[in-house]
């Protein structure tokens, strides 16, 4: 059984943003192999790879032909034109499937489903995250040739922090179109498909030492594609400046609907103490040496500061932003509907990411007399 909005879906063929941000990511680490397996589980979510591709240019061009299927929803046979064609002109011989209508079909099915189902998997995830379903249940995706391992667990409910999700959340291996969806509670998660009579197998951690996964996970894939929705898009923002400006620019797009969406959940949670983890609020203007990804941690919005439930839209267009030439933060100068001043955004660096450190209303006097003393500079915008 497909995902309810499957048919939709595919009438429009129109991806998550999370799905486009999910596979943009791997954009930024382009990594030449001989062998699928040279890239490991997890590392999927961080890099593009198409086995035997040992060129970087030719690596590249496969990394757009599939970025242009996923984002634009072109189809396979679109994506077949495009892989035949760079493989003329980049002279690349030897890949598994060469000579024959058949091989080539084969493996021009195998590079698109995978991709397109690994990043549709992390967008899923993702949004699961961010609804907080309380239970996810598993449903098997109706393969005319099913593995009866994934067969058994069709229906399967758990909690949404179950360690099995770490190891089988779907896809499990080469062809596996099963698929999560999530519930508030039990009574709706038999609503969507959820069994209480399927129980977690006893075998379902027991490694195989052949493959490196449990049985009906193939070797490789006994990981959650996109597991941690937060790190895949703060990644995603750090790489973004490396991508083609086409890409990059689309790319940005779909990132600020993701941010701009999952932000007022997340705000309420945080107000009330619901959550202790950060969330994405933007990324810093290209002029400032900050890493690229900007989280904001519950205690800097429990302020009594009205007005931020749009405070993704609002970092995206500071009237001004200062630097603190002291202590490298950044100073963003945001405005009200009308354009007038009316807060100041504090956000400081760290290793991976920076942090939104402090909300305060905004001070003209203030900022202009630590302008003129050199406390401050300005590196966009104006004050006046």
């Amino acid at each position: 059984m497909a995902p309810p909005d499957a048919p939709l879906r595919t009438l429009l063929r129109r991806p998550y943003p999370e799905q486009i941000a999910a596979f943009r990511l791997r954009l930024g680490t382009l990594l030449p192999t001989q062998d699928w397996e040279d890239l490991q589980g997890a590392a999927h979510d961080r890099a593009f790879t198409v086995a035997g591709a040992m060129k970087a240019d030719l690596l590249a061009d496969l990394a757009l032909a599939m970025d242009k299927a996923i984002a634009q929803g072109t189809g396979l046979e679109a994506f077949r034109r495009d892989f035949r064609a760079l493989v003329v002109r980049h002279g690349w011989h030897g890949w598994t499937g060469e000579g024959t209508r058949g091989g080539e079909a084969w493996r021009t099915r195998v590079i698109y489903q995978t991709n397109m189902r690994t990043s549709y998997a992390a967008a899923r995830m993702a949004q699961l995250r961010e609804a907080g379903f309380r239970y996810w249940i598993y449903r098997h995706g109706g393969s005319m040739e099913p593995r009866q391992q994934h067969l058994a667990i069709d229906g399967l409910i758990l909690p949404s922090d179950h360690p099995f999700w770490d190891i089988w959340a779907p896809p499990n291996g080469w062809g596996c179109s099963c698929w999560i969806t999530g519930a508030h509670t039990m009574n709706a998660a038999q609503r969507r498909g959820g069994k209480p009579d399927v129980t977690l197998p006893d075998s379902w951690d027991q490694i195989n030492p052949k493959t490196g996964a449990p049985e009906g996970v193939d070797r490789g894939w006994g990981y959650a594609p996109g597991a941690s929705a937060t790190d895949t898009i703060i990644t995603a923002a750090q790489k973004a400046a490396g991508l083609p400006e086409p890409i990059a620019a689309d790319f940005a797009r779909s990132l600020d609907r993701v941010v701009d969406r999952a932000w007022p959940v997340w705000l309420a949670d945080a107000r009330a103490g619901r959550t202790n983890q950060p969330a994405l609020l933007g990324v810093v203007p290209d002029t400032s040496p900050h890493a690229a990804a900007i989280l904001a941690p519950p205690a800097a919005v429990r302020v009594d500061i009205p007005a931020i439930t749009d405070l993704p839209d609002r970092m995206r267009r500071p009237m001004a932003v200062l630097v603190d030439q002291e202590s490298g933060d950044l100073i963003y100068v945001l405005t009200d509907s009308d354009g007038l001043p009316v807060l100041e955004a504090r956000v400081r660096s760290g290793d991976r990411a920076s942090a939104l450190h402090s909300l305060r209303p905004f001070d003209l006097g203030a900022l202009i007399a630590q302008l003129a003393s050199g406390a401050l500079g300005l590196i966009l915008g104006t004050l006046t």
